[in-house]
């Protein structure tokens, strides 16, 4: 059994309960992968399934991906993602996996990539407090004191400093299973996941209820 898919973030919304309550949501269409490799213990040291995801013109491919994507007789896909499974016998090249894999009530881990807010300061990207606003005050916006002069006459290594905000690799884990529609293959999440809307995620099962 697979326990990861790659899935397209479609946006956010709720669930109303028969209660009333409100539950927010966020909408993933998960799925269907097509199973574009198989990888075996005695030709790569490890099992694992190679997953193809989202469509791709033939042109914006090159010849090498077009002859991969040939041997499972579908493609070409956007997004290939490697995900490892304990035995490659239930597999077969084309085989495609849906979003019926996960349950209700489940817990996943999804990542994806972060927003990208560009270069921000202190303040922003770290939540920094501001110096005094008061006149006369030369201190209102810059991070402070960023290391020490004699020992050890450097910034240390990880100094929490401006620069590039988001646009990261972004695993958020723990979140539930809301609902599932395996028809239209979207799953429910419960919460909000890395990512803008029709960006790309995988989703893995984390084991637990």
């Amino acid at each position: 059994m697979v326990n990861a898919l790659i899935g397209k973030k479609l946006g956010t919304s709720q669930l109303f309960s028969p209660e009333g309550d409100v539950t927010p949501v966020t909408v993933i269409q998960a799925g269907p992968c097509t199973i574009t490799q198989i990888k075996s213990l005695e030709s790569d040291g490890y099992y694992a399934v190679q997953l193809g995801f989202g469509e791709k013109r033939p042109e914006r491919s090159n010849k090498p991906l077009l002859g991969h994507f040939k041997n499972s007789g579908k493609g070409p896909f956007a997004v290939l993602r490697e995900v490892r499974v304990p035995d490659v016998n239930d597999f077969e090249l084309g085989q495609e996996i849906g979003a019926d894999i996960f349950q209700v009530g489940e817990l996943v881990h999804v990542v994806g990539t972060s927003k990208g807010k560009g270069f921000a300061g202190t303040i922003k990207r770290w939540n920094f407090s501001r110096g005094p606003m008061s006149h006369g005050s030369m201190n209102k916006r810059p991070p402070g004191s960023i290391g020490c002069s004699a020992s050890p006459a450097r910034v240390i290594k990880g100094r929490k400093m401006p620069g590039q905000m988001g646009n990261r690799r972004v695993t958020v884990k723990g979140l539930k299973v809301v609902d599932i529609r395996p028809d239209e293959n979207l799953i429910l999440i419960k919460g909000a996941v890395p990512g803008g809307r029709n960006g790309m995620v995988v989703i893995k099962k984390s084991g637990k209820f």
